[in-house]
């Protein structure tokens, strides 16, 4: 009966947090849910009080640089960087020039500021774009959601699974870059080209720009543009030294915030909640939960099927089950539970799992926080894209940008050695 209950209560634990994940409530029943969780599954007694405290004190600095980056999004909202890049974006009358826009803006969003940024505070700009100048937007709003998931791949801060591998490399900042520069070439490109090509017959239409549009357009603030690049800069030479990004971004989150709040852009009280606290208590917990969960059969199971080696066909398999494992039980459990295991197979090993995970989980709706978040703005602010067209840019786009994300990989890890 002991036995049972210690393989069953984490998986229980993690089901109910998936569920809470997809419905996204209130923030309050979401920390809830996380605590309730990681107490179920500790309950097992499986992970051990040292154990627990060591994956907290893991997950903790990933979870906080999270909370910054969503204060210094909101700020750059509220000093009005995505409107000013909306009107930019409803100047594009073309639907193919408008499209290109977007997904350029998206991947450079989701580079700089996370993908949640891209999903929340992109994608309802990018709709409104699209009705100023009476254009098709399913193309441009998939391409946000396309590419906030792969664009993620190329700094180890463009999404939070990059993060909680990064602790597993012994990679700087500069060097992730490198090794992960082609392949995000690469995958960006696939994913617009087959927004591009799904969506011909709308981007065939041709549109006019009404006479609403101004002639004058809103200046893109400086402050905030210059607060991102210097933190973006930092990242790397920081991380030369042995400093995690999480200061860097607490800074950025202290120094903009401040800045924003002195000008009455936003008050105190509105970045505090931008930064959803409960959330970061949902992520520990889920931590916990995982943590326990590759302690037991599961964890067994996993690691029963990556595959031995170091050649392609072993980083596409490792790839391949990162993708599959983040439609099954979502992208932040997979990294936690897998990227242990992958961890001694080497740096390239554990970049082929960051694609399988990243670029796969646009696979499914739960395959990633961001799919879930991005059809919430969709709704909220009048988005046309359905799910079915969402799952059918996925299922022709994932399969081929993770072979050929995983492939350019292997081919230029043999460079750069």
């Amino acid at each position: 009966m002991l036995h049972a209950y210690r393989d069953t209560a984490p998986l229980v634990a993690l089901v109910v947090l998936l569920v809470v994940a997809y419905v996204h409530p209130r923030g309050r029943v979401e920390a809830f849910a996380g605590v309730g969780g990681a107490v179920l599954a500790l309950s097992t007694g499986a992970l051990g009080v040292a154990a627990a405290r060591t994956e907290l004190t893991d997950l903790l600095p990933v979870v906080v640089f999270l909370l910054a980056i969503l204060v210094v999004a909101e700020a750059c909202r509220a000093e009005g960087l995505f409107s000013a890049v909306g009107a930019r974006l409803a100047l594009r009358g073309d639907p193919h020039s408008l499209l290109l826009l977007a997904a350029t803006v998206a991947a450079l969003v989701t580079v700089a500021l996370s993908l949640d940024a891209t999903v929340v505070l992109l994608t309802p700009v990018v709709i409104a774009a699209a009705a100023a100048v009476r254009a098709p937007s399913r193309p441009a709003e998939l391409a946000c959601v396309r590419m906030a998931n792969s664009a993620s791949l190329l700094l180890p801060v463009s999404n939070l699974t990059n993060l909680l591998a990064l602790s597993h490399l012994s990679l700087s900042f500069g060097a992730f870059l490198l090794r992960m520069a082609p392949s995000w070439v690469a995958v960006v490109a696939i994913e617009y080209g087959a927004v591009r090509w799904m969506f011909r017959a709308d981007l065939g239409r041709r549109t006019r720009v009404p006479a609403t549009v101004p002639d004058v357009l809103p200046p893109l603030p400086r402050v905030p543009l210059l607060a991102i690049s210097l933190m973006l800069c930092s990242f790397g030479f920081t991380s030369a030294f042995g400093v995690r990004p999480v200061w860097s971004a607490v800074l950025a989150a202290l120094v903009l915030g401040g800045y924003t709040v002195n000008r009455r852009r936003a008050t105190a009280v509105q970045l505090v909640r931008s930064a959803h606290f409960p959330f970061g208590v949902f992520v520990l917990g889920l931590g916990l939960v995982v943590a326990v969960l590759a302690r037991t059969w599961l964890g067994t199971a996993v690691q029963d099927l990556l595959p031995a080696g170091h050649g392609f066909a072993a980083l596409l398999g490792v790839a391949a089950l990162g993708g599959v494992l983040a439609n099954l039980v979502n992208n932040l459990p997979a990294i936690l539970l897998v990227v242990p295991m992958v961890a001694p197979l080497g740096a390239t090993a554990v970049l082929a799992l960051l694609v399988g995970i990243n670029v796969g989980s646009s696979l499914t709706w739960t395959g990633s926080l961001a799919n879930l978040l991005w059809r919430r703005s969709l709704a909220r602010n009048g988005g046309s894209s359905t799910g079915r067209d969402f799952h059918r840019v996925s299922l022709l786009a994932t399969p081929i940008a993770v072979v050929v994300g995983v492939a350019v990989l292997y081919a230029w890890a043999g460079v750069v050695g």
